[in-house]
């Protein structure tokens, strides 16, 4: 049987573990994980690209789990009562290729994404950071705000959209967060201005200019969520050039991140070597970091390995005979269970 984990399952485990706590526990999985980068049979993620938005599945293994992700990005989908994104994972044994969990990641992708950019920023950013710039306040805003403040201790959000509703929502949700001042922006120029971190977290399918070298200042930490796909970036290439950037998986970021802007001798350094000791984070107070986050196989592999566990710790879920229960497994052809049918005709 496939144990399934529906958005329901994972609000109660929301619920009942608290988002601050499971935000804390997706960074350790992820640490954990990313300190294992040789183990892993990794490759770019398949994209599949149309006028309106991309499909991607996002396999991954090591030596005894495969997971994959299918995920979508339609920027316009909210015009018809859809989510931008929309995901499932499957968590599979290598031994036997028996799918063992199959999982709603739509929440899941947000939660992993904060997580993520979280993870990143303890090595990046100064550790007397307090004030972020979150410009963009889609779907994604709440998880990078609320992990920021409660993992990384982000006291002051200066929000910009060119949606005003999109950030009306924002501080809707937000306001009663206690020990979080929330600061209404007019332009991504004002939101930055002052930030210690400036997160950026865009939709649109474009080669959009959302922070410039003007609006930076010396010891920010960017962290560039919007920029995922071919002909989709937010970061002015100057701003790239300034910067010490980290990146998850080149191969894949060299033609859907940032620096697809940007020649193939541009140095990147890939974070599993930060993290590991093998290459410095932030260098100097001065120096300006840039994460240029476009999602990687391996987050979502950590995810659905954290969800397992804590489904089975809180009883969470239910079984799907996914795949046929056979007495016989050499007899696929039994289970249609024909005969009869067969001996009529």
């Amino acid at each position: 049987m496939t144990l399934v984990l529906t958005p329901s399952d994972i609000a109660r485990i929301v619920q009942r573990v608290g988002l601050p706590d499971l935000l804390r526990r997706l960074v350790e999985t992820l640490e954990a994980d990313y300190l294992r980068w040789a183990e892993f049979d990794k490759t770019p993620r398949v994209a599949t690209h149309s006028p309106d938005g991309v499909i991607e599945l996002m396999p991954i293994a090591d030596a005894s789990l495969y997971s994959f992700k299918y995920v979508n990005g339609h920027p316009k989908n909210h015009r018809l009562g859809l989510p931008t994104v929309m995901a499932f994972g499957v968590l599979a044994d290598v031994a036997t290729g028996a799918p063992t969990l199959l999982s709603e990641l739509t929440l899941t992708t947000a939660m992993r994404t904060a997580a993520t950019s979280v993870m990143v920023a303890k090595q990046l950013a100064r550790p007397d950071s307090r004030v972020m710039a979150l410009i963009g306040n889609g779907a994604q805003s709440e998880f990078q705000a609320l992990a920021f403040h409660h993992l990384l201790g982000i006291r002051e959000l200066r929000l910009f959209d060119i949606d005003p509703a999109a950030t009306a929502r924002l501080v809707r949700h937000l306001q009663a967060t206690p020990g979080l001042t929330l600061t209404v922006c007019a332009s991504a120029a004002e939101a930055a201005r002052g930030a210690d971190i400036v997160t950026t977290a865009t939709a649109d399918k474009s080669n959009a200019t959302i922070l410039t070298p003007d609006m930076v200042r010396p010891g920010m930490h960017i962290n560039g969520v919007g920029g995922d796909c071919p002909g989709k970036t937010e970061l002015h290439r100057g701003v790239l050039e300034m910067a010490r950037v980290v990146v998850e998986y080149e191969p894949q970021s060299r033609i859907e991140g940032d620096v697809q802007q940007m020649p193939a001798d541009f140095p990147v350094t890939e974070f599993w070597r930060v993290l590991a000791g093998q290459a410095p984070g932030r260098e100097s107070p001065g120096q300006v970091t840039v994460f240029d986050s476009v999602g990687f196989a391996l987050e979502d592999f950590s995810a659905l390995r954290l969800l397992r566990d804590l489904a089975a710790q809180l009883g969470l879920g239910a079984p799907l005979e996914l795949i046929p229960q056979l007495a016989d497994p050499k007899d696929l052809f039994g289970e249609l269970k024909l005969s009869g049918q067969l001996r009529a005709a």
